[in-house]
């Protein structure tokens, strides 16, 4: 009797099986491994400083490592869309003042705060250098408890380090909304620099963080 063996077909039908799906796991890993990475974005965070003439504290952050964008304008009133001359007139409760953006992971805020001390005269009641009025006063308006701490301890070890004659009189204070002020204000330095510099050599700004800081004078990122 002739006998016939089908099965003996099935390891072809499987091998071929076999090989497809090597194959398709193959297709698939190369498509996987070709699939770029979404990027990270950064976490932002904010920090609002007053001190003085938010043309000459925007350029004290602007090109700092970690800090996206400076941006000038007025907080620490309660009046809505409040316009440059009615800042500067005094006749709100604004100050001039900057909001800072930062990556928290490649700058911390202790250290905004270090940038921001040595750009202001502390020990100032009435105003920043040359000018004087409540809206020119220097102030650190804090967002959250972290900072509202890390505020506090800066100003704390600053005044009893004795690097100052006087008693820090900068205050800090809840942060409020913050108005951007007109566009011709932001980048000033950039847009006008002749006047930019005229008006801080006319204010005496950094003649006077020269005696406050001597070497540890802070300008700004930017040259002056």
């Amino acid at each position: 009797m002739t006998m016939h063996f089908p099965s003996l077909r099935f390891p072809s039908v499987a091998l071929a099986l076999l090989c497809a799906g090597a194959a398709s796991v193959a297709i698939a890993g190369a498509s996987m491994a070709a699939t770029p990475k979404p990027a990270v974005t950064p976490r932002i965070s904010h920090a609002y400083f007053a001190g003085g003439c938010f043309w000459c504290a925007e350029t004290a952050f602007e090109g700092v490592k970690g800090v996206s964008t400076v941006v000038s304008g007025f907080t620490g009133g309660p009046e809505k869309h409040p316009t440059y001359e009615q800042v500067s007139a005094g006749i709100t409760g604004h100050y001039e003042s900057v909001d800072v953006a930062y990556d928290p992971s490649k700058i911390s805020y202790e250290k905004l705060l270090d940038i921001y001390w040595h750009n202001i005269d502390p020990t100032q009641g009435d105003g920043q250098f040359c000018d004087r009025g409540r809206q020119y006063r220097s102030v650190i308006f804090v967002r959250d408890s972290a900072q509202a701490s890390a505020a506090r301890e800066s100003k704390r070890q600053l005044q009893a380090s004795g690097a100052l004659a006087a008693p820090i009189v900068t205050a800090i204070l809840p942060a409020g909304p913050f108005w951007p002020a007109e566009e011709y204000h932001q980048d000033f330095w950039k847009k006008n620099p002749a006047e930019y510099h005229r008006y801080r050599e006319g204010c005496g700004r950094d003649r006077r963080l020269d005696q406050l800081w001597g070497k540890d004078a802070r300008r700004g990122s930017l040259p002056h």
